[in-house]
C-alpha cells in the first residue's frame, strides 16, 4: 500500500507540470515497458501507471513475414491499461507491406489491449516502406485506437521524416543511442514532444520535458526498482 501512495505522489507531481496538448487523452502518463521475459507487475497502480507489452516480434525476412508471438508470461493486476508493442525486424527484401500491416494490426486485438505501439529501426532506405506500412497499420486498426511509434533522435530533430505519419506519438529512445544519437530535453518536432522512452541504467544528465513517459528495464520490474525510477523522473521536476 505504501508504494502505490508513493507512485500516486509521484505521477501527481508528474500530471500538474505544464505540457502540450495529451495525444493520448485518458491514458496513463507513466508506462513501463515488458519485455519478452517473464514479469510480475501486480504492484503497479493501474490508475496511474501503463503496461507498453512486447506482444509480438515480426521479421521482415526474405520477402516474407515472420511472426513470433510473446512467449512469456505477465501478471498484471485487474483494470491496468495495457498497450501491445510489435517489435519490427529485417533481413533480405522486404514483403508486400499489405501482408506485413496484416501481421502487425493483428496485435490490436488482443484483449484488453487499448493501443498499438510499432518498434521499428528503419534505416534510410526503408523508410518510404515504412510510412506506407504504418498507413496500412492505422487502416486495419479500430478507428478510436491509437497508435504510436518509437523514434530515434535524430528523427525528432535533424530530419523530421516522420512528420505527417498516421499515428499519436513518437516516442524518442534516450537510451541504447547510436553513433549520431542525442537525448535532449525537448525536440524541435511536435511529433515527438509528448512522450520519451528512458531507461532505468542509463542516468541522464538532460532529462526529457516530455508529460509521458515510457520506463525500460533491463532485467524484470520489481517494486523496488519501480519505485527507484519513479523518484528519478520526480527528482528532474
Amino acid at each position: 500500500m505504501k508504494a502505490w501512495i508513493a507512485a500516486v505522489v509521484v505521477i501527481a507531481v508528474w500530471l500538474i507540470w505544464p505540457r502540450p496538448a495529451d495525444p493520448l487523452p485518458g491514458f496513463p502518463r507513466v508506462f513501463v515497458w515488458a519485455w519478452e521475459r517473464p514479469e510480475d507487475l501486480q504492484f503497479i497502480d493501474p490508475h496511474s501507471t501503463g503496461i507498453a507489452f512486447l506482444a509480438r516480434t515480426v521479421c521482415l525476412c526474405g520477402g516474407s513475414v515472420l511472426l513470433r508471438p510473446r512467449l512469456q508470461p505477465m501478471r498484471y493486476p485487474p483494470g491496468a491499461v495495457l498497450m501491445a508493442v510489435v517489435r519490427v525486424e529485417t533481413h533480405g527484401p522486404l514483403p508486400p507491406v499489405d501482408d506485413a500491416a496484416g501481421q502487425i494490426a493483428e496485435a490490436a486485438a488482443i484483449p484488453g489491449v487499448r493501443a498499438l505501439q510499432i518498434d521499428f529501426d528503419a534505416v534510410r532506405s526503408q523508410r518510404e516502406y515504412y510510412r506506407s506500412l504504418l498507413q496500412r497499420i492505422r487502416g486495419r486498426m479500430p478507428p478510436g485506437m491509437p497508435l504510436s511509434m518509437t523514434a530515434l533522435t535524430s528523427w525528432c530533430e535533424s530530419d523530421g521524416w516522420i512528420a505527417g505519419l498516421p499515428v499519436a506519438e513518437a516516442v524518442p529512445m534516450l537510451f541504447r543511442m547510436g553513433k549520431g544519437e542525442q537525448p535532449a530535453r525537448s525536440f524541435r518536432l511536435a511529433l515527438c514532444q509528448s512522450s520519451a522512452g528512458v531507461s532505468v541504467d542509463e542516468p541522464l544528465h538532460e532529462p526529457p520535458s516530455a508529460g509521458r513517459l515510457y520506463l525500460f528495464n533491463p532485467r524484470p520490474w520489481t517494486a523496488t526498482s519501480f519505485q527507484a525510477a519513479l523518484r528519478e523522473a520526480r527528482r528532474w521536476h
